[in-house]
């Protein structure tokens, strides 16, 4: 069941489940987008870099925050549009790492049309080492609830 604009609050936080980031994922990725940049694709060459080992693209991780906001369902017929991001990458996410994303409502405003609302979600992207790899803020356009 989804939520809707009235269904929620300034600073509610919501947290999915983990996520592996797998070999398959970062060079599926590097397919796709074409980035094979031997940072994600080169064991040899990553081995010599400062990161020591190779690390998944940083959209890739935006990609999977995404993803993971779906898995959680909330927003499943209630979303609209995808408005504007601003993103921070704070740490490497190596192959095999394991992330999840905890997400708080930071603003909520409704539109002059009444039927929709303009939600800031903070999303934080935690490793098992419950540290913060990557941080932003997805703006997105929502319903509010269907009158009957």
């Amino acid at each position: 069941m989804p939520l809707f604009y009235e269904d929620l609050e300034v600073d509610q936080v919501f947290e999915s489940v983990g996520r592996t980031v797998t070999d398959h994922d970062v060079m599926t990725f590097a397919g796709i987008s074409g980035d094979f940049n031997q940072l994600h694709t080169d064991d040899e060459f990553a081995k010599n870099s400062h990161f020591g080992k190779r690390i998944a693209h940083g959209v890739l991780v935006l990609a999977i925050a995404t993803g993971l906001t779906q898995r959680m369902g909330i927003f499943d017929g209630s979303a609209l549009a995808l408005l504007g991001l601003q993103w921070d990458f704070k740490g490497p996410v190596y192959i095999n790492d394991t992330i999840h994303l905890k997400m708080t409502i930071e603003s909520l405003r409704l539109t002059s049309k009444g039927d929709r609302g303009i939600v800031g979600r903070r999303y934080d992207m935690i490793n098992q080492k419950d540290e913060i790899v990557q941080t932003g803020t997805i703006n997105v356009m929502i319903r509010t609830k269907p009158q009957n």
